[in-house]
């Protein structure tokens, strides 16, 4: 099971930090991650949610990262690496990968953070996100166990998926404008044109 885990998200970025005790790995946008066995998910959100789930019972958790809730075409269709920008998409992949490593619903989970409003604009996506999230969530009884969102600060998160911590650090506004340009740049690509890899820079 663990070398399956291994090949499935062998595109992910993984880095050694000093400061913690396990490898950490590093989500983009559209991007997810799962694992038995102890890691730290990083990521940073500017108006994007993530998602930490997890099985307290069975030890097994992961990430999410996506900027919309759902699709914005008239038939609601894209293409499957596209799908996975996209919450509807991306909470059921989470759950998903965490079930198919021993973890049942009923014992899972959620932390949720980002939907930061970091540019102007007469849509609020960020608070589209947060509210849409907690709505599934609720909807699929998956108690919410922290949540910090909104606010006009990106985040940084990182998510300990053997003990469910979470470590958060809110940035200066200095590095909003920045966040601003790349999420609105992404967003237009979201928007307009057909994803053709598994990785998004961001």
């Amino acid at each position: 099971m663990a070398s399956t885990g291994l090949m499935k998200f062998w595109h992910i970025r993984r880095m050694q930090n000093t400061r913690f005790p396990y490898e950490v790995v590093v989500i983009l946008p559209g991007e997810y991650f799962v694992s038995q066995e102890p890691k730290v998910v990083y990521t940073l959100l500017g108006s994007c949610i993530s998602v930490c789930l997890r099985d307290p019972f069975f030890n097994v958790g992961g990430m999410n990262h996506f900027m919309l809730a759902v699709p914005t075409g008239q038939d609601g269709q894209d293409s499957w690496a596209e799908s996975r920008r996209y919450g509807s998409f991306a909470m059921e992949i989470l759950i998903d990968e965490i079930l198919k490593r021993g973890g049942e619903k009923n014992r899972l989970e959620a932390k949720v953070f980002g939907g930061g409003k970091i540019y102007d604009g007469a849509m609020d996506i960020g608070a589209i996100n947060a509210a849409w999230v907690i709505d599934y969530l609720e909807r699929e009884n998956v108690p919410i166990l922290k949540a910090n969102v909104g606010d006009v600060c990106p985040r940084k998160v990182y998510f300990f998926t053997d003990s469910g911590k979470v470590l958060l650090k809110k940035l200066d506004h200095f590095v909003v404008e920045a966040i601003a340009e790349e999420e609105g740049q992404y967003h237009e690509k979201l928007q307009r044109t057909p994803l053709q890899s598994e990785v998004t820079l961001f």
